[in-house]
Formats: structure tokens, sequence, C-alpha cells
């Protein structure tokens, strides 16, 4: 059955030097046949800053064009993360899985928080809410970006839908356990397995990050968790187990059709 690796990447990553060195030895010793890596993972997070600039997001975007390379060079079947992506003169950020060197687009993120730390909607704008299902590594796949994962409704449909596995790479502060339990709900309501990794500390003036990536096994129980002394963690995906939780409650419930909906007087 299929690895997959979840990790907390430091801050302000770069795809080269002595930590992405170190990164890319960790994993020879385990090669995984996934990795989720954390959102938009290189170089300083943007939306630090209140107000766009398009200076930033050129550099964000560029570090990200050789980090995306630097991932594929690493030759792990397939990365999931997210890249941002100038549209016009703004940038969307972009859920990825690099499959053999080969980069695919899955959606654009479409829930964006702002606030201190995390002013998104003055760097991106809105995705169209397609969340689309991918088979990778024999599994179905959904990702949810982050915020996203707060969305029950999507993980639901991803299950529908037959997802084994939701990836969810984030860039989130130290409330570890309030994105635990969205992780749970979420596997709960899918029937799938849920990984999510993220960034951790802080670098330059930007928020400081917690870390704590994390495996949930269908039906909600948390496999594992990352700490600063074991940075990259494993689990298998076993796509019965996916399939059995769906059979499950509450995954197998009926949704509520339009003609089934309730007439409020």
């Amino acid at each position: 059955m299929p690895v997959c690796a979840y990790v907390e990447m430091m801050d302000g990553l770069r795809p080269h030097g002595t930590a992405w060195d170190q990164f890319a030895q960790a994993l020879v010793h385990r090669r995984p046949d996934i990795m989720v890596m954390n959102e938009m993972p290189f170089g300083q997070w943007l939306a630090r800053k209140e107000d766009f600039a398009m200076e930033d997001a050129r550099q964000s975007v560029e570090i990200h064009e050789a980090g995306t390379a630097a991932l594929a060079a690493l030759n792990i079947p397939a990365v999931i993360t997210s890249r941002p992506a100038l549209l016009a003169d703004r940038l969307v950020n972009e859920a990825i899985f690099i499959e053999n060197g080969q980069v695919r687009p899955l959606h654009t993120k479409t829930y964006l928080p702002q606030e201190p730390g995390w002013s998104e909607v003055s760097w991106f704008s809105r995705g169209d809410g397609r969340f689309n299902i991918q088979h990778i590594c024999g599994l179905g796949v959904g990702v949810l970006l982050c915020t996203e994962l707060m969305f029950n409704e999507h993980a639901r449909q991803y299950g529908r839908r037959g997802a084994d596995l939701i990836a969810v790479p984030r860039a989130t502060g130290s409330s570890h356990e309030s994105w635990i339990t969205a992780g749970k709900m979420a596997s709960i309501v899918s029937g799938s397995y849920v990984v999510s990794s993220n960034r951790v500390r802080q670098s330059g003036d930007g928020p400081r990050f917690g870390g704590g990536g994390f495996a949930i096994t269908p039906g909600g129980g948390l496999a594992g968790r990352t700490e600063t002394s074991s940075a990259i963690m494993f689990i298998d995906i076993d796509a019965q187990v996916s399939a059995r939780q769906r059979q499950e409650y509450p995954c197998y419930v009926d949704e509520l059709h339009d003609d089934a909906s309730l007439d409020v007087p």
C-alpha cells in the first residue's frame, strides 16, 4: 500500500542549502510514495503584509518555480503542495501535485482569511470553488488548502466521490487542537485519511507558525503528529480501509435533495 509522508517545514525555506540538503537526505532512508508538503512552502509568507506588492509577488512565484524543480528532483512519485501563480494583477494560490517530474494543477484556493499575519484577501483572488479528485499512486486523492479544511461540505463530497486521502497543505499558527479537530471531522464525514503538513517557527517579520503536521485515519483517529525532533512522519494509506469506512455512519447517509427540502412558512 502507498506510504504517505507529512512534514513540518521551516518558515522561509529555500530549495537549496544546508536545511534543504538535510531534508532531502532524510527522505533517502524511507522514500515515500506520496509526500504532502505545507502550503506555499518556499520563501517568505506573502500574507504577512497587509498590502499587495507586485515585486514580492514575483519573487514568491520565482522561488516556488525553483522549489517545484527541487521537489521534482527528490524522485518521490507524487508530491502535493501549493504555489502562487500570477493572474493579471493578483495571485492565486494553486494546489498542485508533482508526478514523475510533471506539475499538474488541482484547484485554486477558495476560502481566504484576512487578519494580521494572514492577509490573504489582499494578495489572492478566490478560486472557482471546484474541488477535483485525482488518482495518485492508485488512490483517489482530494486536496483542501488550509482554511478549506474548515468547510466540511467539501470533505464530505470528496468522500462521496471516492477519496481515499484528503491532503491538507497549510500555513497556520499554534492553534493545533482546532486544526486536528477539523481534520478529524473531515475524516469522519468523508471516510478518508486526512494528512496535513505545516510551516513551523518564524523568519523575518512574518507570523509564528505552529508546525504540527498530522495524519488521521478513516473515522477520525489521530495516527501521528510531527514534532521538532520528528519533522518528517509517515503513514500507510490503505484504500480498503477507506472504502469500508465510506460504508459506515455518517458517510452512507443520503444527501438532502431539493425535492426533499422542508417548506418554511
